[in-house]
């Protein structure tokens, strides 16, 4: 073909057809069997991995800088789930089973009225959270299944929906706690500072393990992630629900020591509310820990110069 157009031009050159190209692009009959092979080599692939038994790598040692930090780094024994994940599935019993029959008291009642106005009707699911929060507070901080299946009923959603939210965050318990619920920062910050010290000052204090409520019912001590006071570490948490949803408290208390923590613990056992925020004594809020080094007498104005002299 001259180039000219399709069909016979003034030289004479006859144009190829167009209608049926050399090489076709291939249809879904032509890929079918490409794809059916290679399906059939991943197959193959992925069953020879699975018969083999590779060797493991050994674990490299730990740079010199981080060897002394090991003892503190390092994974101990035991499950390390919260309350929330420490049991991967519902176990019927006697005090909770979907069989019980559970609501919120006439005044909880006002509140979840009052939670459902913030939203607009067809969006009343916005309000779990919150109302988990109200039924743990009133269920002695620990949230039940029938309790989970109320507040579907109330906010119109499948039970399941509800399960997933309480199962999700960690500060929704899943089984009894203490009246007072312990819970010790476990990220890196305050693992450094000694926050494994601080539980084991706590766990043995208290003759428990990690879970466990102590035999008069005051105490448990959990793990928790970072509460945001990292500067402040070692830290832990206290949820007071001794006194039900009206007395209901969460206090944080920081930079503590293994001494200081069990004093906590003895205050808390004789009903005194121990003052929360930093316990060191040189250190004012979030401030240096040694005190401040600057600052310390009321800033000079800003320099200006005299206007009227212009």
């Amino acid at each position: 073909m001259c180039g000219r157009g399709s069909g016979s031009c003034s030289c004479g050159a006859q144009s190829l057809s167009l209608s049926r190209p050399r090489n076709p692009t291939p249809t879904r009959r032509h890929a079918l069997p490409v794809a059916m092979r290679s399906w059939r080599a991943a197959s193959r692939a992925l069953a020879v991995l699975r018969n083999a038994h590779p060797v493991p790598a050994p674990t490299p040692a730990p740079a010199r800088h981080l060897a002394r930090l090991a003892p503190q780094i390092q994974r101990r024994d035991g499950p390390s789930a919260s309350y929330s994940t420490a049991t991967f599935a519902h176990v019927n019993t006697p005090e909770n089973n979907s069989e019980l029959k559970w609501d919120f008291t006439p005044a909880n009642m006002e509140k979840v009225k009052e939670l459902l106005s913030h939203y607009p009707k067809n969006y009343k699911q916005s309000a779990v959270i919150p109302m988990l929060d109200l039924a743990q507070q009133q269920h002695g901080g620990w949230l039940p299944v029938q309790a989970m299946n109320r507040i579907a009923e109330i906010v119109g959603y499948a039970p399941i929906r509800v399960y997933e939210v309480a199962t999700f965050y960690s500060m929704f318990n899943r089984q009894p706690v203490g009246r007072y619920h312990l819970l010790v920062c476990g990220t890196t910050p305050c693992m450094l500072r000694g926050s494994r010290e601080i539980e084991d000052a706590l766990l043995k204090h208290l003759h428990v393990a990690r879970n466990e409520v102590t035999k008069d019912g005051l105490f448990s001590v959990g793990e928790m992630e970072c509460m945001g006071s990292c500067v402040n570490a070692p830290m832990i948490v206290v949820a007071d629900y001794s006194n039900g949803v009206e007395g209901y408290s969460y206090n944080y208390y920081e930079d503590l020591t293994t001494e200081r923590v069990v004093e906590i613990v003895e205050d808390l056992r004789q009903g005194k509310k121990p003052k929360g925020g930093t316990q060191n004594p040189k250190r004012i809020n979030c401030g240096p820990a040694g005190g401040n080094t600057t600052l310390l007498t009321e800033p000079k104005p800003p320099v200006c110069r005299d206007l009227d002299a212009c």
